[in-house]
């Protein structure tokens, strides 16, 4: 039923694509991060919850439609639904069914739930597109409650010493999980401008997140002992400088493997990740009972291996277009 193209995942009998890569008429976009997302579709199919991210980072005037999760649509008899996949605020997999054949595009996904998004809702189907982000055993995640411990923790601490705290994490997803779990008390929370943004347009969906908008204005005495959250792209960057002297962390999947905090020039690394890790993986792919694995968007060949001759499945690697962009920091 599905086709893999240079287009995106594309699906015949009802002409629309599933996070397509270049313009294409019928899109369904699965999250926000935009390499999942891009400009130039004609109509856009997405979770309710996606709509105003996708209108803020595309344009107000696409065309758009929002789905609530299990809420179905046909095409050309193909019967159309989205499903929560847990990756942030509004991801989905898309379910495709026509005649009694059932295929899932997974999107990305993780099946720890983080206090924000719907939790990922395991699917059975005949055939499985999944994710390989962290495909490999060394990924194995902590719990997230032990990461906002740790974080809250260091802050504090930070905050006694007479520094300010500057967590990097995408401005879209994982910003507002961490938001989500900061205790305030311990002083100002203030957001970099992509955040304040995301969080705005989140806002009429019903979301509500602490913060406040670092403006050109802020007196500098006020941020003595506050936490600032910020895209990674402002490591390094002059913006930084007004909150000195700080300590700055990443909150990655990435951190995982030593190296990783000194390669990105931080003082501090927390293991926290939208994507599900090496466990939750396949655990995710048995559940589905699929009798067809494809596996893109990471480490392809080693966890299509790993399917085949441990699983027993029918694994293929796909590698898409655009497929090795990371999520973005806007």
């Amino acid at each position: 039923m599905l086709k893999f193209t240079k287009q995106g995942i594309y699906c015949p009998r009802a002409d629309v694509y599933i996070d397509p890569w270049e313009p294409v008429q019928n899109a369904i976009v699965t999250h926000g991060h935009s390499d999942h997302a891009r400009w130039g579709m004609g109509k856009y199919l997405c979770h309710i919850h996606t709509v105003p991210v996708l209108r803020l980072r595309l344009g107000a005037d696409i065309a758009i439609q929002g789905l609530e999760y299990g809420e179905a649509v046909h095409r050309n008899g193909v019967r159309i639904s989205l499903h929560p996949a847990g990756h942030i605020i509004g991801s989905a997999q898309v379910r495709l069914e026509y005649k009694g054949e059932v295929w899932v595009v997974s999107g990305d996904y993780k099946l720890v739930h983080d206090g924000v998004s719907v939790p990922f809702e395991a699917l059975r189907c005949h055939h499985f597109v999944t994710e390989s982000t962290f495909a490999l055993p060394v990924y194995r995640f902590p719990d997230p409650v032990l990461v906002f411990s740790e974080i809250n923790r260091w802050w504090a601490q930070n905050a006694a010493e007479g520094f300010n705290t500057v967590l990097l994490a995408y401005a879209l997803g994982k910003s507002q999980t961490i938001l989500q779990h900061l205790e305030t008390e311990t002083g100002r929370v203030f957001l970099h401008g992509a955040v304040a943004n995301v969080n705005a347009a989140l806002e009429g969906m019903g979301y509500q997140f602490p913060g406040e908008r670092i403006a050109t204005e802020t007196d500098r005495s006020s941020l003595k002992g506050t936490i600032v959250v910020a895209p990674p792209s402002a490591l390094g960057s002059p913006w930084l400088r007004r909150f000195s002297p700080y300590r700055i962390a990443s909150c990655s999947g990435w951190m995982q493997l030593r190296g990783a905090r000194r390669r990105r020039g931080v003082d501090r690394g927390f293991v926290l990740s939208d994507h599900a890790d090496w466990e939750q993986l396949n655990q995710a792919v048995s559940a589905t009972a699929a009798e067809t694995v494809y596996v893109t968007h990471g480490y392809e060949a080693p966890f299509a291996r790993w399917l085949r001759e441990h699983k027993d499945l029918q694994a293929h690697e796909v590698h898409l277009q655009g497929a090795e962009v990371m999520e973005d920091d806007l």
